[in-house]
């Protein structure tokens, strides 16, 4: 598991403005309120803090998490998480194909196009695809990142 990932999803879904006199903004709410993550070496605000909510729900949950068809069958699992410009999640890394990490390809799906459930303790994510189109769909190479 990418630790920073994790850290940078929890932080752009809860980023908010909260001072000392004013109440730590929670769950949705939060994600509304700031600039988001800045890229540099230095925070360009003073430190603020944020109320998590169970109902919210971070990387850690999402990372390895099954996703099914409609058909219920299961055709990927989430590898990671995309956030742009370091504002809010714009995609979510599945791992497709393959059988035992062998011969998997990545695609970028858009968070809106996915559904999660918990299916008796069990997160689950739902799409509305079918294993070939999926597998035609355009791939992600995590070489092509900036390091």
């Amino acid at each position: 598991m990418n630790y920073v990932t994790v850290a940078a999803f929890s932080v752009a879904l809860v980023s908010s403005a909260a001072f000392a006199q004013e109440p730590a903004a929670s769950g949705a709410d939060a994600m509304l309120v700031g600039p988001g993550i800045t890229m540099g070496k230095a925070a360009t605000m003073p430190l603020k803090h944020v109320e998590i909510k169970v109902t919210d729900i971070v990387t850690s949950q999402l990372i390895g998490i099954d996703i099914y068809n409609k058909q219920n069958e299961n055709v990927g699992e989430i590898s990671d998480v995309v956030i742009g410009d370091g504002k809010s999640v714009i995609g979510i890394i599945a791992s497709v194909g393959g059988f035992l990490g062998l011969g998997e390809s990545y695609i970028v799906i858009d968070p809106a196009s996915i559904a999660l459930a918990d299916d008796n303790g069990t997160w689950k994510a739902y799409v509305d695809t079918n294993k070939d189109d999926l597998s035609k769909a355009p791939k992600f190479d995590y070489a092509k990142l900036k390091k």
